[in-house]
């Protein structure tokens, strides 16, 4: 006998075509919402550069902000930022993810991060403090916490600086802000300050005379203020004169070099002695007395021979 041919069930195979038919519908709805997703990235990127850009030479005509680039950047750089956000919104609005479900996680992903990153939200803070504050700028030379540099960078999150030697100096935000912040070039004039030792047997009156004259000798140096001498302290081996000239902030370190300088020489070719710490030779022959500041020495030598 012959075995049985199986016949295919009708209602199995019309499952299978719907199956199929299904599927094939969702792939292709999946690849038009991930083209149309990839093309509004790519135009959410352009626009985004494009807004940075308008931006940035919209608020470059602001006169408050046209000089400075801090704050510049920061604005430009936010316009930026929203733009990206809006975009990346409707790309996963195109791919099926629903704007709550984008909010919760969000706020969810905020509240992790912001318990694991505390530092660097502080110093994000921090940075918003010194932009709204501005207790420096790009280009300023500053004293934070015993370091001097000039401004390069300030963002968010650090201050970049650069000091004389142009080593790179970076500093966390929350670091500046709980500091002492001292800005050299934030005035437009400084004062420089010398203190000069001279012997207790000058005289005082000609002493005031040649510092004063070395000071205004100087064409950096501005008429009004004065420069100003006068006596300041009483030490052990000198009086200590004080001399104080102002200058433009730009022009301070290399003129105070030469103030310095040019009274030293002033000071020499006035025979006016600058006491300094040296050593005197006491000549002593055998069989006389001895130096009193020797005595103790040799004394003690001759025990320890003895």
């Amino acid at each position: 006998m012959s075995n049985p041919i199986s016949i295919p069930d009708v209602t199995s195979l019309n499952l299978d075509s719907a199956v199929v038919a299904k599927a094939i519908d969702m792939a292709g709805t999946f690849a038009v919402n991930l083209t149309l997703a990839a093309i509004i990235l790519a135009v959410t990127v352009m626009v985004s550069r494009w807004a940075a850009g308008a931006a940035r030479r919209t608020l470059g005509r602001v006169p408050a902000l046209k000089n400075d680039p801090t704050v510049l950047n920061l604005a430009v750089r936010l316009v930026r930022l929203l733009v990206l956000m809006v975009g990346l919104i409707a790309v996963l609005q195109r791919l099926g993810v629903q704007t709550t479900s984008i909010i919760a996680v969000l706020g969810a992903a905020s509240l992790a991060i912001g318990l694991a990153l505390q530092g660097t939200l502080s110093n994000v803070a921090a940075g918003v403090m010194l932009l709204i504050m501005r207790p420096y700028r790009v280009g300023d030379l500053v004293d934070i916490g015993g370091q001097v540099g000039t401004v390069q960078k300030l963002d968010l999150f650090v201050t970049q600086m650069a000091n004389a030697n142009n080593v790179k100096i970076v500093v966390p935000n929350s670091k500046v802000f709980g500091d002492t912040i001292l800005n050299l070039s934030g005035q437009k004039t400084r004062r420089i300050e010398l203190l000069i030792g001279v012997s207790y047997g000058a005289n005082l009156n000609q002493v005031k005379e040649v510092l004063t004259v070395a000071a205004t000798g100087h064409p950096k140096v501005l008429k009004t203020p004065a420069p100003w001498v006068g006596v300041t302290n009483l030490l052990d081996s000198s009086v200590e004169m004080t001399l104080h000239a102002w200058v433009k902030s730009v022009d301070f370190w290399q003129t105070k070099a030469d103030v310095l300088q040019a009274a030293k020489e002033a000071l020499d070719q006035a025979n006016i002695e600058i006491p300094y710490p040296h050593q005197v030779a006491v000549p002593w022959i055998e069989g006389e007395a001895e130096p009193a500041s020797a005595s103790p020495k040799r004394a003690a030598t001759a025990r320890a021979q003895s």
